[in-house]
């Protein structure tokens, strides 16, 4: 049965009620999103090992609105859409009902129960972000038979951000450390990083959460804490507990201030959730239905060349397979793709029907003096392993006018991030004509010098832009709209702001290759141009592209 979309009215903004090409209104809202993390609890200030904490990101590759609007114009088959139960068509009333755990009523579950309520489009703009995952997540919640509320850990982690990187290096939706995300199966190289893989980093997140809950005692609340702080953590607590015989119930617990703040965060959102009817809070709209498919290309593939064959923008299918640091999938795997529902067949129709090697575009290079493959490998943004691999080499040696294959991105990529982040920004402003919008949420501490300074704008500029006198008082949350100069190599950027706390033994020239910055932009940063040494202590401004940091 054919059915064209309808149109369901939510948050003063046009969406298409029941379909998974409300998806893409989605990825619009991200990239929206993107350039503005969602304001934290107060608590949230305080750096940790594994919550992402005081970000900033510039605009991510933009989604054109005319592609957005041809897409919903597609018509669909009803009867391919996966509806769960039909008596939830809102994704969100499904996991309020669902939710098991008890909610005590405590001054920590209060308190982040009152900071929610007081920040109302916090839900909203999460929610958003959410949108295209959350059914799959729920999904393999389901089929492991674990508790709904694990649904909720991604709010905690990461507001729903799959770009979300931390001062400590924990990465993605789930915020994955370098070493766990190894530990359970999520590889790390120059190609992918699994942990910014939603499908993949919600298994092993699950996986996870059951190995916590075995070892110890099959207590979630034990779990969820030792999710943020580390198992050995939590044990330590609870034998100490029993040492001095005291309750070792979580509530009693010696744990660190964030850990002892995690849990009630999570609960304060599944009591809100249960209860919205009662708080005034009116559940935004998550269809009940799968929207996106898992798709195997079995072998490595040209992710413009896979946009082209889905239909999609190549910032669309960015944006749903964040995990690709690259132009291409990894040669080594995985190969899946998150796709669209809708056209995950046909894309899987289409890319049988052509040959494996025409997958990848490649050029054909003649060694020249001076070369070696390191060389052509930085030149040729590939790694030396992969040349070996290609040209069939047992070693790294080479000699001069000797031909090398070597995988490049595809033209209609090399030209997009320009020209799509031009023609997207000339639609919002004058000055968008040769820059790129940038929005930045206020942290604390923040004056107009200091975000100047980040920027390589002045005061005068950004008080113009957001009509401000450049002596106003700035407040936490405000967001400020940045114009940058249009630059082609910086374009495909992700980038997060971090707060470093600098420890015993720390340097600049450390930091920075720990973040994978030049020491030169710190000292800019943080105005340390005439600071001999940095403390213990210190809070230090850094700005990663987490495509490039180091793990």
């Amino acid at each position: 049965m054919i059915a064209r979309l309808k149109k369901h009215r939510m948050c003063d903004l046009q969406f298409f009620n029941g379909s998974p090409m409300k998806l893409f209104f989605s990825l619009f809202f991200m990239l929206t999103l993107v350039a503005c993390q969602s304001t934290p609890a107060p608590e949230q200030v305080i750096i940790s090992e594994t919550n992402v904490i005081n970000q900033e990101i510039e605009q991510f590759p933009a989604v054109e609105e005319e592609g957005l609007s041809n897409l919903v114009e597609v018509e669909i088959n009803e009867q391919a859409l996966t509806i769960v139960e039909e008596d939830y068509d809102n994704l969100w009333l499904k996991l309020a009902e669902g939710f098991e755990f008890e909610v005590p009523e405590n001054s920590r579950i209060a308190a982040q129960r009152d900071y929610y309520l007081s920040h109302p489009t916090y839900l909203t703009k999460v929610s958003k972000r959410a949108e295209p995952f959350l059914w799959l997540i729920v999904e393999q919640i389901q089929e492991n038979k674990l508790p709904l509320e694990l649904a909720l850990l991604p709010v905690v982690e990461s507001t729903f951000d799959p770009f979300a990187y931390s001062p400590a290096g924990a990465s993605g939706l789930w915020q994955f450390m370098p070493a766990t995300g190894v530990r359970f199966g999520l590889n790390q190289n120059w190609w992918y990083d699994g942990r910014r893989d939603v499908y993949a980093s919600t298994k092993s997140a699950l996986e996870y959460m059951q190995v916590l809950h075995r070892y110890l005692g099959e207590d979630w609340l034990y779990a969820f804490a030792a999710y943020n702080s580390g198992e050995g953590r939590v044990k330590r607590a609870i034998l100490k507990n029993k040492k001095y015989k005291q309750p070792v119930d979580y509530w009693s617990l010696g744990l660190p201030q964030e850990t002892a703040d995690y849990v009630p965060k999570l609960l304060a959102l599944v009591d809100i959730l249960r209860n919205h009817e009662e708080y005034g809070v009116e559940l935004p709209y998550i269809p009940n239905q799968q929207v996106l498919t898992n798709v195997d290309t079995g072998s490595q593939i040209d992710i413009a060349y896979a946009a082209e064959l889905a239909g999609l923008t190549i910032a669309e299918i960015q944006l749903l397979n964040p995990a690709f640091n690259h132009w291409a999938t990894s040669p080594d795997g995985p190969y899946n793709l998150l796709l669209p529902s809708v056209v995950a067949d046909q894309f899987s129709e289409k890319l049988v029907k052509i040959d494996s090697s025409k997958r990848i575009r490649w050029d054909r290079y003649i060694v020249q003096s001076g070369d070696s493959l390191s060389v052509i490998a930085k030149k040729m943004q590939t790694t030396t392993n992969v040349l070996k691999q290609i040209n069939d080499l047992d070693s790294s040696l080479i000699k001069i006018g000797q031909p090398l294959l070597i995988p490049v991105a595809s033209q209609s990529q090399q030209q997009y991030l320009y020209s799509q982040a031009q023609r997207f920004e000339r639609k919002e402003s004058k000055y968008a004509q040769d820059k790129r919008k940038v929005i930045y949420k206020v942290v604390e501490g923040d004056t107009l010098w200091d975000i100047s300074r980040a920027y390589k704008v002045t005061s005068k500029q950004i008080a113009k832009w957001n009509g401000l006198q450049t002596k106003s008082t700035l407040r936490l949350g405000q967001e400020l709209t940045i114009w940058k100069e249009t630059t082609v190599d910086k374009s495909d950027a992700v980038t997060r702001r971090v707060t470093y706390h600098v420890r015993s033994g720390d340097s600049l020239g450390g930091i920075a290759h720990k973040f994978n910055v030049k020491t030169a932009d710190l000292v800019r940063w943080n105005d340390l141009e005439n600071v001999k040494y940095i403390k213990p202590g210190q809070k230090i401004k850094v700005y990663v592209d987490i495509r490039k940091s180091r793990t």
